[in-house]
């Protein structure tokens, strides 16, 4: 794999961490590439007057008074390729985003671009330009003079207590202590580092530090750069975040909704932790960096720690957390059996563990996994270990799979045992015959069910035969312990069972697998199957489909191949894209499949169950687990990540000879059905220390979102070999969008203390603009054809005739919405804003460049109208005359959209009724056309395929129906708040708009 690495990047290594620091930069100046507007691109040397009033740079063909921009015309600083020159063809290619920067000026509009050698740089000037414009009428001293900042104050009072004798000195090992405490995480010998750096500087080495190099020291260590940057970007001020530019932040980059200057206060009053900041609403450097890091702002989705999904489906419905051999704790052949490993599997949220039972020396059962094991478990301990731990972490039904190898005699007591110890615990209820499906985790809370093999019906004696599973013999055989001999002829092999064991099994019942038809024709729901990793691998390769089919109505079971001696894992992912609920791991093995099974189980409260996609689980779906590309009726999203940087990532185990440095980079790895499993790297990060700054972008496209999961991976750099650091695993569904902190894990999956990577999540739909179902960013508009997705044909005349009066409606529906996407980019690129952008922030954009003028043109938002139109008084500069056009074509395709969408949802919704109607005669009809085989086969496909098509697109249209609705919430909303909307009487109430939306029933 090519590697690439990212140099240091700020001249002499300095560090940025002050709007004081950016505009010193500035004064000293430095080189930058100058765009032209036929992409060619001219080094200049950039400085800023020494009178802080205008921007130069030479050499220049013009006069030095014209080669300058004056700070009062610039309107807007813009980060990143967005402005036309700067996303052009031929330039766009050749530097990243976050090397450019666009300066907006002077009543025209005009853009000057600009690429920097790196983003700190970009920061530099773009942190000074922003805090010089706004004090541009009244530009303060120079910087870092005059009255003391919020947080000066604030460490000096932190000093002061900490001057027990009041002698304007503590000593060096108490300030390292207090600086430590204030910033856990970081190394006390970097801290000691910077005291004797500023003491050899000021020329006062000693036992004692003053306030001031104290308050030096704190602000060169704990100024977080892209955080102090983050903040100049939101605050009114530029030295701290007050509750309008909090809110702000919270609902333009975080996404969040319905937040109130309340619970701003609240943030502020839990993170500042300045007296003064508290009582005025401020939030400062530091307390915004805190809450950053806090639970609060995670990005792990709160809703998700509790049991959020619906627990009413069939247990056939649901992913089922499941172990194979808890009770080992290392591999397979050499582990030693004993109750912690099941009490731990417990305690992560496992709700099926398999048990094996075997004779026992004294006459009772044991558990073993191996008879090599070197030393056995009394079944009996076993069980009281269950009834004590089975329900501590999750309330739902916990699935004991017996696999029996012990004589009748010993089951006995085993059968006995559990009844004892489990009580009404144990769920023994027959199964109902009238029922067609298992009842749901909600029906079946704080029961435990046994798994296992029945006597057939006719048998009245107290013990009888039955086949035998094929899981854990092939281990006996290798060790030489097997003791029964296969049938001749190669059947399946024969154990005896007793009556008492065989009573306890009730909902899931084992029976052999024969083939998918034979078991759509004759296997009853209560019955289960299991499959060697081999096998059920064979089938999610040759034939994915019937597997998903068979899943919607039966338990499945997928164990590890007994060829994984030293207990290493299956990937989970390979049988969750067919549906299988049970895939049965080695919890006692850490590692990449562990990591996806544990942060998979994360998404439902980590109650051991997650709820199948929809597609999965409707009776009439198409559904290909390995698709290459987009499927029908699933809206296909983009996830773009911005890895930022990290924070006290510790070494790597075992590198102690490797000295201090750790070269770090990250891999984000995209897990799910084929056409989603994705890899990208940042650079590696040179000589950076605990704290690497990585500031790059990387994007996945997610077709199936559902099934997807995120891991981030931390990796040394090194030419012997990568060395893991850390790693963090999330399912897709539970990432927050905006600017998040990771919490990184060990290997095991053990947190790491205060080890983090700063990232900025967006999430949008595939093509264009929208949200994704949630707040995010606008995709780029491609020239291409548009794409239409249409119904096939069954090859049964009266059911294709239904599903052509479907034709029309279906491109209408993806003309409603592609219309609105395609306007949005539009809107939002002419606006120059950041990706994660949302209608309330293009609003307060356009309106902020209309403030920075002293003769700014007269535009307003008539909000007296339910689409509000931006009008225009006097002649206004062509970039604002194409943003009125982008907006007023925005709106227009908004109220086409929002007007016809009912309607031709209707026609949709019609359709998929009027074909499910043929569902249950689906094979008769066959029948009577004379379909059989391949023909058959497609014809069912082309059926299922048209149901799933004609409820996808119905189910987008009323989602882009409540996006447009929500943006002319946000119109209304913005256009109050920043002063540009007139008549605001007519604000549509946002309850009404922001209704949550019903699917349409599966």
């Amino acid at each position: 794999k090519k590697k690439t690495v990212s140099f240091s990047t700020m001249p002499n290594d300095r560090k940025i961490n002050s709007t004081a620091a950016c505009i010193s930069f500035m004064l000293e100046g430095c080189e930058l590439k100058k765009v032209r507007s036929n992409s060619r691109m001219y080094s200049r040397f950039f400085v800023l007057d020494a009178d802080m009033r205008s921007v130069r740079w030479e050499p220049s063909k013009k006069d030095s008074e014209k080669a300058k921009i004056e700070i009062k015309s610039v309107k807007e600083v813009r980060v990143g390729k967005k402005t036309p020159v700067l996303r052009s063809n031929g330039l766009s290619d050749q530097f990243p985003d976050e090397c450019a920067f666009s300066i907006i000026y002077g009543d025209n509009y005009e853009s000057l671009d600009l690429v920097a050698s790196s983003a700190d740089v970009v920061s530099a000037w773009v942190m000074g330009l922003r805090y010089l414009v706004s004090y541009g009428k009244h530009t303060p001293e120079a910087p870092g003079t005059g009255h003391p900042s919020l947080r000066t104050s604030w460490i000096s009072s932190v000093f002061d207590l900490a001057d027990l004798e009041k002698s304007g000195r503590i000593p060096v090992s108490r300030a390292v202590q207090l600086i430590k405490a204030l910033n856990p995480g970081m190394k006390t010998s970097t801290i000691e580092l910077k005291f004797k750096e500023l003491q050899k500087a000021s020329e006062r080495p000693a036992a004692e530090v003053a306030c001031d190099l104290f308050v030096e020291a704190y602000c060169e260590l704990c100024t977080r750069p892209e955080i102090f940057f983050l903040l100049v970007q939101f605050s009114s001020n530029k030295e701290y975040l007050g509750l309008k530019d909090l809110l702000m932040f919270l609902e333009v980059e975080q996404g969040m909704e319905g937040v109130t200057e309340e619970k701003c206060l609240e943030i502020v009053g839990k993170y500042e932790p300045s007296k003064e900041g508290r009582e005025k609403g401020y939030l400062a450097i530091d307390g915004f960096t805190r809450y950053l890091l806090s639970a609060d702002c995670s990005i792990f989705d709160p809703q998700h720690r509790k049991v959020c999904q619906d627990m009413a489906q069939p247990l056939s419905h649901y992913y089922i957390s499941s172990a194979h051999s808890a009770c080992l704790l290392e591999d397979n052949f050499w582990g030693r059996s004993d109750i912690s490993g099941y009490i731990s599997a417990l305690g992560l949220g496992c709700r099926s563990i398999e048990l094996v039972l075997w004779d026992g020396p004294e006459g009772e059962p044991v558990v073993y996994t191996s008879p090599s094991a070197a030393s056995c478990v009394p079944f009996r301990a076993v069980v009281g270990m269950i009834d004590q731990h089975a329900f501590t972490a999750s309330a739902y039904p916990l699935i004991l799979c017996l696999v029996v190898r012990c004589s009748a005699p010993q089951q006995r007591l085993a059968a006995q045992c559990l009844r004892k110890t489990l009580g009404e615990k144990l769920y023994l209820e027959p199964p109902s015959p009238a029922a067609s499906y298992l009842p749901s985790p909600e029906q079946l809370k704080g029961r435990i069910l046994i798994k296992g093999k029945k006597l057939p019906p006719g048998c009245e004696d107290s013990e009888g035969e039955v086949s035998d599973e094929e899981e854990g013999w092939e281990l006996a055989r290798r060790l030489g312990q097997e003791d029964r001999e296969a049938p001749e002829g190669g059947g399946p092999r024969r154990v005896r069972l007793s009556r008492e064991l065989s009573e306890l099994v009730s909902l899931c019942q084992a029976v052999p697998f024969q083939d998918f038809e034979s078991s759509r024709r004759g296997q009853r729901y209560w019955e289960m199957c299991s499959f060697s990793e081999v096998e059920a691998g064979r089938f999610t390769n040759e034939c994915p489909a019937e597997l998903v089919s068979y899943n919607k109505r039966f338990l499945s079971r997928v164990y590890p191949s007994p060829m994984r001696i030293d207990a290493s894992n299956m990937n989970p992912q390979d049988f969750w894209k067919c549906g299988c609920q049970m895939v049965a791991m080695n919890y006692q093995t850490p590692g990449l499949m562990m990591d996806l099974n544990t942060g998979w189980f994360r998404q439902n409260g980590a109650c051991g169950y997650v709820l199948r996609p929809a597609i999965m689980r409707e009776e009439v779906s198409y559904f290909s687990a390995n698709a290459k590309d987009s499927l029908p009726g699933v809206p296909a999203q983009l996830l773009h990540l911005k890895v930022i940087s990290g924070q006290n990532l510790p070494k790597p185990k075992g590198s102690g000879a490797k000295g201090e440095v750790v070269e770090p980079y990250v891999c984000a790895e995209i897990h799910g059905i084929p056409a989603d499993c994705a890899e990208h790297r940042t650079k590696t990060a040179l000589q950076s220390g605990d704290n690497p700054i990585f500031d790059e972008s990387l994007e996945f496209q997610i077709n199936l979102p559902e099934l997807a999961v995120l891991r981030f991976v931390v990796l040394d750099d090194d030419y012997i070999g990568d060395e893991f650091i850390a790693q963090y695993t999330i399912p897709f569904e539970c990432l927050q969008p905006g600017y998040r902190h990771v919490p990184l894990q060990s290997l095991a999956g053990e947190p790491l203390p205060h080890a983090t990577l700063f990232v900025h999540v967006a999430i949008t739909d595939r093509r264009g603009g929208g949200k994704g179902h949630r707040r995010g960013l606008a995709g780029r508009r491609g020239r291409r054809v548009r794409e239409y997705t249409s119904t096939k044909a069954t090859g049964i005349k009266a059911i294709d005739e239904v599903f052509r009066t479907a034709t029309q409606p279906l491109r209408e529906a993806t003309d409603l919405r592609e219309n609105v996407q395609n306007a949005l980019v539009s809107f939002k690129e002419l606006c120059g804003l950041t990706p994660a952008a949302n209608m309330k922030q293009c609003i307060l954009t356009v309106a902020a460049w209309l403030l920075h003028s002293d003769s700014a043109p007269s535009v307003t938002l008539n909000l007296a109208e339910q689409y509000p139109p931006m009008e225009a008084q006097g002649p206004i500069p062509d970039l604002l005359r194409k943003v009125l056009t982008a907006y007023e074509t925005m709106i227009q395709t908004s109220r086409t959209l929002i007007e016809s969408a009912d309607a031709v949802y209707g026609k949709l919704i019609q359709a998929q009724q009027a074909g499910m109607d043929f569902h249950k005669e689906l094979h008769r009809i066959e029948a009577k056309e004379g379909l059989r085989g391949r023909k058959l086969q497609k014809a069912l496909e082309s059926f299922a395929w048209n149901i799933t098509v004609l409820k996808g697109q119905a189910d987008l249209l009323k989602h882009a129906k409540a996006e447009a609705l929500d943006n002319l919430w946000q119109i209304h909303n913005a256009g109050q708040s920043c002063g540009i909307g007139r008549n605001g009487s007519a604000s549509p109430e946002p309850s009404r708009l922001r209704a949550p939306l019903e699917p349409i029933p599966e």
